[in-house]
């Protein structure tokens, strides 16, 4: 793994990167209140093959926040960044994979700024028309973040709210907690992202709205969904395979939103996925 940071559009965003910077590029972007180091095991998995790029969104992980959360917290400002990480990495063409709100910037960006840059989409349980109760609690998680005296007591809290990410083994919990913290000047731990992202709601509240989108792209879609995910419904997955480019949808079971991506099941659905733009004329 390499960390490296790169300024787009005046802010300074943290990069991971796995592999060989010479192999086909897989852009791996997180869900709303995540960070890049999701992708840890996944990106240790195609990296081999793959060159695996892991943001961390503005205002999340090691990425400094937004200077004008009402303007800055929304799709297209993320859009807009990704661009300018794309050229200031020297990447022409790419695969994305994209968790929830990281799917919602990889649509938005194949329709629009990126359109002919993305090769093949990937959507971690996203999809262009989100439930609305479940963005409403995730919003009210994520806007008033808890604060702990130990790292151990953040720990439980992140069992309990990611639960719905299916089966992770006791490192792993250790591993998510241990790179979504910061510490608070009265010495306790919270979340590491910015709580002013939740401004995306108020001001762009059609945000996630992206059937306009959708029906725009021209690119092979895979869509994974949890078995039993709150935000991305059956009805707006079946959807998904009807409309604009007809999606492949998968069900992953054991899990909701979102599939964790840590499993060989899983990380082996997406490179294949992935590897069949090589036998692509």
């Amino acid at each position: 793994m390499r960390s490296r940071y790169v300024n787009c559009l005046g802010r300074e965003l943290h990069v991971t990167e796995w592999g060989d910077a010479g192999a086909p590029t897989v852009i791996a972007w997180h869900g709303l209140a995540r960070s890049g180091r999701d992708f840890d095991d996944f990106a240790t998995a195609l990296s081999a093959r793959w060159h695996v790029v892991c943001p961390d969104t503005l205002g999340r992980g090691l990425s400094q926040w937004a200077v004008d959360p009402a303007r800055e917290y929304c799709l297209d400002f993320y859009v807009e960044q990704a661009e300018a990480l794309l050229d200031q990495l020297g990447l022409q063409k790419v695969h994305w994979v994209g968790t929830s709100m990281g799917g919602a910037i990889g649509t938005l960006g194949a329709a629009t700024r990126l359109r002919g840059r993305i090769r093949r989409l990937v959507l971690n349980d996203n999809g262009p028309e989100l439930a609305a109760p479940a963005l409403v609690r995730i919003k009210a998680y994520a806007g008033q973040p808890p604060s702990f005296a130990t790292v151990t007591e953040l720990e439980a809290y992140f069992r309990e709210i990611y639960a719905s990410f299916g089966h992770l083994s006791d490192t792993q919990w250790r591993h998510l907690t241990e790179h979504s913290l910061r510490r608070l000047p009265d010495g306790r731990v919270t979340t590491h992202y910015d709580p002013a992202l939740v401004a995306q709601f108020e001001h762009h509240p059609d945000d996630y709205l992206l059937w306009e989108a959708w029906d725009q792209l021209d690119l092979p879609v895979l869509c994974l969904r949890g078995e039993d995910s709150t935000l991305l419904t059956a009805e707006t997955a079946q959807a998904m395979r009807e409309r604009g480019p007809r999606a492949a949808v998968a069900l992953i079971p054991g899990c909701g939103h979102a599939p964790a991506l840590n499993t060989p099941e899983q990380i082996g659905l997406i490179e294949r996925f992935l590897a069949a733009d090589a036998a692509t004329p």
